[in-house]
């Protein structure tokens, strides 16, 4: 198996501070904003993103504004990967009707996790805008779904496959595509 690191840690933290700078510039401001993370690593790139956020808004409480999604029991290839554990979903605030919600994830490839993600969100609510903020785009899709943010496009084969490699769950930081 060959690897190609095509963004290591300095990259990756450009492309948080960009993104973040990004949501709070097309929601103008922090207002009744909410990061939601899907598990594992949209997670911790929504804590994050919120920390980037943090530091030019101080008064955006990441507490209060950065969550968790589990898409586990929506997901539509459960019989093919029947496994996957389930986490605890934490929804910041208990009414998310008028806030925006940005989902974040790591990488966007067919789109069946973020049709998970939304089918996950309606059942809790319905919040006022829905946004998508992912750390790379590689192409794909099956369903009709763009992220509004995104860290890198990242065009690949579907023989590769790339893998995002975070401190918080592997120890270093880096995406690489392995063939």
């Amino acid at each position: 198996m060959t690897t190609r690191t095509v963004l290591d840690a300095q990259d990756i933290e450009r492309a948080i501070i960009r993104i973040s700078h990004e949501i709070v510039e097309a929601n103008q401001g922090i207002e009744n904003l909410i990061l939601l993370g899907i598990p594992t690593r949209g997670v911790f790139l929504a804590e994050r993103i919120g920390k980037a956020i943090g530091k030019n808004y101080p008064e955006f409480d990441i507490s209060n504004g950065v969550g968790r999604l589990d898409v586990t029991m929506h997901r539509d290839d459960l019989s093919r990967n029947p496994g996957k554990a389930i986490t605890p979903t934490h929804i910041p605030v208990g009414d998310i009707s008028s806030s925006t919600v940005v989902l974040v994830d790591d990488v966007l490839f067919s789109g069946r996790t973020i049709r998970a993600a939304l089918d996950a969100l309606v059942s809790i609510g319905r919040p006022k805008v829905v946004r998508l903020a992912v750390l790379i785009d590689r192409g794909h899709r099956e369903l009709p779904i763009r992220a509004d943010y995104v860290g890198k496009n990242l065009p690949t084969n579907f023989s590769e496959r790339i893998s995002v490699r975070l401190s918080e769950s592997d120890g270093e930081q880096s995406v690489v595509i392995e063939q």
